[in-house]
């Protein structure tokens, strides 16, 4: 009981922290926020919203992965060398391939609750 309080602790730390520190993790929790509510009206069954917002959750923890990627970078070094800036390059493009099907389940939820497909 007592691990499972500590890794609660640590996750909502984590989550404040970078909430209240990186733009990208503020702006993904607030569309998630959003999403919440929102997802229930677009969702055309239970499941699609399952999807819709298990997508979102998954741009956040690799957003999450990707800053602590490049807090780590930062911490080992300001020096701007090409190794590091690959690093952090890639943790990017991690973000923009969770980004891509969240998106496309989301406009495929909203074609299919229009009528469209």
């Amino acid at each position: 009981m007592k691990r499972l309080y500590s890794a609660t602790v640590n996750t909502l730390r984590g989550f404040a922290y970078g909430i209240r520190h990186e733009a990208a993790l503020r702006e993904e929790a607030i569309v998630l926020a959003l999403a919440l509510p929102l997802g229930l009206a677009v969702a055309p069954s239970p499941a699609w919203y399952v999807a819709m917002i298990g997508t979102l959750f998954v741009v956040l923890a690799v957003e999450l992965l990707n800053t602590a990627v490049e807090k780590l970078a930062d911490h080992v070094t300001r020096e701007q060398l090409p190794a590091i800036r690959r690093i952090k390059d890639f943790g990017s493009a991690a973000v923009f391939c969770a980004l891509c099907p969240a998106g496309l389940v989301w406009l495929t939820a909203i074609a299919v609750r229009l009528g469209l497909l």
